[in-house]
């Protein structure tokens, strides 16, 4: 019916419904969980280097940041939230691109499978640091873009400004939309589709990448 579309969107409306059905089924007894979570809630400072160091924390640990920032948004407010987020995330991204440019693909294969490296490679090739910010967005594919840059020694100079970019579009979005579900109350909901549209891109960008790919082969 929706010839070969039809099942990367069906994969791409499940993992779109699986994280935000719980949401909206259970969003009283979640919105509970999370004021008895900041009861008493931390101070504003320790909050924001909270958020700074899990979000940095995210190429090593399986961080789910688009949440993190929404949190932090509905928590510090669009300023707070959005400094918090990108700082950290700029810090984590900085840290791997160092690692791999010093330690190279080994390091890098044992922080990201070998297929998604192998994705990028090619794209990479094309578009150089602009892989940074088509893929900042996408789960596990922002790290492995890091990783591949680094592993194919592409300079500071041309890296920072297309991370500090991108980072801060991001953090931004995501900090403004976390303010605005927590002033009209709708936090877990929020952070249900914080958590499942990131899902849903890295579904959606693997299939086009491995379409990709296998198109070239013929």
């Amino acid at each position: 019916m929706f010839g070969s579309y039809g099942r990367p969107l069906l994969v791409v409306t499940l993992v779109l419904a699986a994280p935000v059905v719980p949401f909206l089924l259970l969003g009283d007894r979640l919105e509970s969980w999370f004021t008895a979570m900041f009861d008493p809630p931390p101070s504003a400072r320790a909050l924001w280097w909270m958020v700074v160091g899990v979000m940095a924390s995210d190429v090593l640990l399986p961080v789910p940041s688009s949440m993190v920032s929404t949190l932090a948004g509905a928590q510090l407010g669009i300023v707070g939230g959005t400094s918090a987020s990108w700082i950290g995330m700029t810090a984590g991204a900085m840290l791997a691109f160092g690692l791999a440019r010093r330690f190279g693909r080994a390091l890098s294969l044992r922080l990201v499978a070998a297929e998604d490296l192998d994705r990028l490679d090619r794209l990479a090739m094309r578009i150089g640091p602009g892989l940074v910010v088509v893929t900042r967005a996408v789960p596990v594919l922002a790290e492995a873009s890091v990783l591949l840059l680094g592993i194919n020694q592409l300079e500071w100079r041309r890296f920072l400004p297309a991370l500090f970019a991108s980072n801060l579009g991001i953090a931004l979005a995501y900090a403004a939309f976390g303010d605005l579900a927590g002033e009209h109350a709708w936090l877990p909901l929020a952070l249900g589709i914080s958590l499942a549209a990131p899902l849903a891109l890295l579904a959606l960008a693997r299939w086009w990448l491995a379409r990709r790919a296998h198109s070239h082969r013929f």
